[in-house]
């Protein structure tokens, strides 16, 4: 594991990167809205990815590397990951294909900027598709407008709301809430198949 400090329009963030031993591909993973990168969801998501041959790098946003819990406004977290994308891009993960991917905010993030960032795939881990008891505030537009293959791994019991599947879009429903912290292993193998078979056409 290497730990990376990275400069983004908005201050630091920072990058924590896992090789994988023959990298097929570059996984990034972005973090809740007041949480970190070793949320259990994002450590299993990180395993899984292991497993299926693809480097991963858990990216902390510039407030969270800044101390501050409140999140940053979501143009300025959409710009620091497209910042740390590009520059992971160039150095760790050249050449290969990269999906975005990232737990409840991080999984927002991920949807918005996969079209810029030129993503080939986005996992979402706890997709947050309206606040708790606010079902007509939804986030649905976010996950709906990204256009290529798209897994979200979802608890049963998420009061953030259930996706529904889609074009390109698969949902894989675990024990639980919002924390996906039931089931570590399930969660590892489901991202390990998933990435395996999307991946595949691209080896």
């Amino acid at each position: 594991m290497t730990s990376l400090t990275i400069d983004t329009p908005h201050g630091p963030a920072r990058a924590e990167v896992h090789c994988a031993p023959e990298g097929r591909a570059g996984l990034l993973l972005g973090h809740g809205a007041g949480g970190g990168v070793g949320a259990p969801d994002l450590v299993a998501a990180t395993r899984g990815a292991a497993a299926a041959g693809v480097h991963v790098a858990l990216v902390e946003q510039p407030y969270r590397v800044a101390g501050r819990r409140a999140p940053a406004p979501a143009n300025q977290l959409d710009t620091a990951w497209l910042a740390v994308a590009e520059r992971l891009s160039h150095e760790w993960f050249h050449e290969l294909p990269l999906v975005f991917g990232g737990r409840s905010s991080g999984a927002r993030v991920a949807c918005r900027t996969a079209e810029e960032g030129l993503a080939v795939a986005v996992l979402c881990l706890a997709f947050p598709v309206h606040p708790p008891g606010r079902p007509e505030k939804t986030r649905m537009p976010e996950l709906d407008g990204v256009t290529v293959p798209t897994l979200v791994v979802q608890g049963e019991s998420d009061p953030f709301g259930m996706p529904d599947p889609g074009h390109h879009r698969e949902i894989v429903v675990f024990p639980g809430d919002h924390s996906l912290k039931r089931d570590a292993k399930g969660i590892s193998r489901t991202v390990e198949e998933w990435l395996g078979r999307i991946l595949r056409p691209l080896d």
